[in-house]
């Protein structure tokens, strides 16, 4: 302790003599330090949350709950707080047609600025296969390979979630 107490003298008879300036440690003794602590966190609070979300089944039930995580992610983060995008492909492209069991959801979510993107690959498989391409909601968007899109989103540092 007496070391701590001459050190911290000597530097500031040095401060005074304008010699150098006072360090943060000089003015503290070992057991303050921890009241002088600061946070360590390397996130600021108020970053942005991002997530992607794969549908590829042709599920209600599960798309059901993605929807209702949606909106507990929401009220979570806050709505400027978060950015989601869902990727429907394969059997879950039926998700983003206009005869799904959530086209009212998606469509109250697309107004929330929540992104959901089909994928066109998928799409034109249907449209050589049965002749007609499915009617999707309006506002969804296409991308031509829906799981180059998750690829993409994650290699922005988008999060993940596949249900």
């Amino acid at each position: 302790m007496l070391k701590y107490v001459i050190s911290g003298l000597f530097v500031s008879i040095l401060a005074l003599n304008g010699s150098i300036s006072t360090p943060t440690w000089a003015a503290t003794t070992p057991t303050d330090t921890a009241s002088t602590s600061t946070s360590t966190s390397t996130e600021p609070e108020s970053q942005t949350q991002r997530l992607v979300i794969q549908i590829n089944k042709n599920d209600p039930e599960l798309q059901d709950h993605v929807l209702s995580n949606i909106v507990n992610l929401q009220k979570h983060f806050g709505m400027d707080a978060i950015e989601i995008e869902v990727v429907a492909y394969g059997p879950g492209i039926w998700f983003l047609t206009d005869k799904s069991p959530h086209k009212q959801r998606i469509e109250s979510l697309l107004l929330q600025n929540v992104v959901f993107t089909a994928c066109g690959n998928t799409l034109d498989t249907i449209e050589a296969k049965d002749g007609k391409r499915p009617t999707l909601i309006e506002d969804v968007d296409t991308a031509q390979a829906g799981i180059a899109r998750i690829m993409e989103r994650q290699n922005q540092g988008w999060n993940y979630l596949s249900p």
